[in-house]
């Protein structure tokens, strides 16, 4: 049977922001909705897929292999699939109670020189299709640490957390220094992005000048196999940008 790490419900509720500040809007928490059992069973297919194979298997990843990795048939484990969710312009302007939206289906993979790489899955046009593909295993380690929270990721400043009910856990604070195992509420979250993000948001003139593209989800970039193809996020400081999130190789499809 296909296990699902992470599970999610319909998306419930909505507030302005005045509304979030002055009722318990946040008192039942509202949680994004995430893949359907169709979703599920077209991911496998994908990622399963002979074209799949065969791009983690000319995928080269910089730099020696690790110690101890040997060489195996190229393939990603369909079985595994950890929804990543991120946090929406919504949420960050206050006029939804959702911490995130989902941004792509993450399946563990190897190479085949047997390191780590995780395929991206996200839905597009003509039906799920691989995205991406990334080093190392980083979703699948911190959906590990959520303990049956799900898993938001917060690509501006490369931070993890966990959330459930009304708590978000640190899961890895990444360059905001914030220490894993730290726990605020969800109304203090949508606090903390707003502070930050709130005059970054499309139609800022912070997007308008071009001075980071605003705030948006994943967005896909071309690249080359194992290069970096830049942030998958924008909204932060350039100097946020062009630094913790090109610590990961990303592919990406040719356009």
């Amino acid at each position: 049977m296909l296990r699902t790490i992470l599970r999610s419900a319909v998306l419930t509720g909505a507030a302005g922001l005045a509304a979030l500040a002055a009722t318990p809007a946040f008192a039942a928490p509202a949680v994004p909705s995430g893949p359907s059992a169709a979703d599920t069973a077209a991911i496998s297919n994908v990622v399963a897929s002979p074209g799949t194979a065969a791009r983690l298997a000319s995928t080269k990843f910089p730099g020696a292999a690790p110690a101890g990795a040997r060489a195996m048939r190229a393939a990603a484990d369909a079985s595994t699939q950890i929804p990543v969710y991120e946090p929406t312009a919504a949420f960050v302007r206050g006029t939804s109670a959702v911490p995130g939206a989902l941004a792509y289906v993450a399946v563990p993979a190897h190479l085949a020189d047997g390191r780590d790489a995780t395929v991206w899955a996200q839905p597009g046009n003509s039906g799920w299709q691989v995205i991406n593909v990334a080093s190392g295993n980083d979703e699948q380690a911190h959906a590990a640490a959520a303990r049956g929270g799900y898993l938001l990721h917060e690509p501006q400043v490369n931070a993890w957390y966990s959330v459930s009910g009304d708590t978000v856990t640190v899961l890895d604070g990444s360059i905001t220094g914030v220490p894993a195992g730290t726990k605020i509420s969800v109304p203090d979250y949508q606090a903390e992005l707003h502070q930050r993000y709130a005059d970054k948001l499309p139609g800022s003139q912070y997007d308008k000048t071009g001075a980071g593209g605003g705030y948006a989800v994943a967005r896909t970039d071309a690249g080359s196999d194992g290069i970096p193809a830049g942030a998958v996020a924008v909204g932060c400081a350039a100097a946020v940008l062009g630094g913790a999130l090109l610590m990961r190789r990303r592919l990406r499809p040719e356009k």
